[in-house]
């Protein structure tokens, strides 16, 4: 099933068997047994969306969703500028709570919001976000959509008057870091080992709680360089070295996907007015927005 495909009133029976991860024949026989809701239409099975989740509340083995209080519309995670954006102009009334990839996955699991943005490095794997949301919520019905790819590198003051292009420059300069839950931090830790670097070869400032403060701090002589996103380089009139590309994904509650608010947002990322404003951001790559990485059972 396609999970960018407008909300519907029906599932068809390979969408319900994909929802269910079952062979369309398994869903067929419960069908007729008379173990799921379904209906027919000039003799199609059809599975009216409402009551197949009330019977997925009943059959869940963790208790009953209906007993459970429902998600606040609220996005979590990590901040993403064009996400930012679209949530406001594509009118999806969803609120934000933007911390960072580690503090919007603790949050997402105490259920605090549906869905949250992450883009964490797993060195073991050499992969985005779907280890730790395997580890983390592998055995819960959340699913994992790609939302952007993202060039990062170190971000440094108009001239570069220091000749910083790498992570390996960076030593005995002035870096500003982000707080130890945020994404860009576990990749930056990892950059600077494999460059031989450690925390006592750069000089380190308070940490930066988000992306802009970080940038900010750089625009401002605080810092010689920043380890961030290129789409705000430009803004702060700073220079920008790509280093790495990263996958910023979505979190997202399988069930309050197919609700209005998630699918306004995603209705207006296939829209033009979104393409032509990720093309205006540095280093994004939408081609592969929707894609799944991780589908829970």
């Amino acid at each position: 099933m396609d999970p960018l495909a407008p909300m519907e009133r029906f599932l068809t029976t390979k969408e319900l068997a994909d929802l269910l991860r079952l062979k369309e024949r398994k869903v067929y026989d419960m069908a007729a047994a008379g173990e799921v809701p379904c209906t027919r239409a000039t003799g199609k099975l059809l599975f009216p969306r409402d009551a197949v989740d009330a019977w997925l509340a009943e059959h869940t083995e963790t208790g009953s969703l209906a007993a459970t209080s429902p998600r606040p519309s609220v996005v979590l995670g990590s901040h993403d500028p064009l996400l930012e954006w679209a949530l406001r102009e594509s009118r999806s009334e969803l609120a934000t709570y933007f911390d960072s990839s580690r503090d919007g996955l603790e949050r997402y699991s105490a259920r605090e919001g549906i869905a949250t943005g992450l883009h964490l490095y797993s060195a073991e794997s050499e992969d985005w976000n779907t280890p730790f949301v395997r580890s983390t919520l592998g055995n819960q019905p959340v699913v994992l959509v790609e939302w952007a790819k993202r060039q990062r590198g170190v971000i440094v003051a108009s001239g570069n008057p220091h000749g910083i292009l790498s992570i390996a420059d960076l030593r005995g300069h002035t870096v500003v870091p982000r707080q130890a839950s945020a994404g860009s931090q576990v990749l930056f830790e990892h950059l600077l080992a494999a460059a031989g670097l450690g925390s006592g070869d750069i000089i380190l400032t308070a940490p930066a709680l988000s992306e802009a403060d970080a940038v900010l701090a750089v625009r401002e002589g605080k810092a010689d360089a920043a380890f961030g996103l290129g789409a705000l380089a430009g803004p702060y009139q700073l220079e920008f070295a790509g280093l790495e590309q990263e996958r910023f994904d979505l979190l997202i509650d399988r069930r309050s996907f197919f609700e209005p608010p998630l699918q306004a947002l995603m209705s207006f990322a296939r829209t033009k007015t979104f393409r032509d404003k990720a093309g205006d951001l540095t280093g994004y790559d939408i081609s592969k927005l929707g894609k799944v990485h991780f589908n829970g059972h």
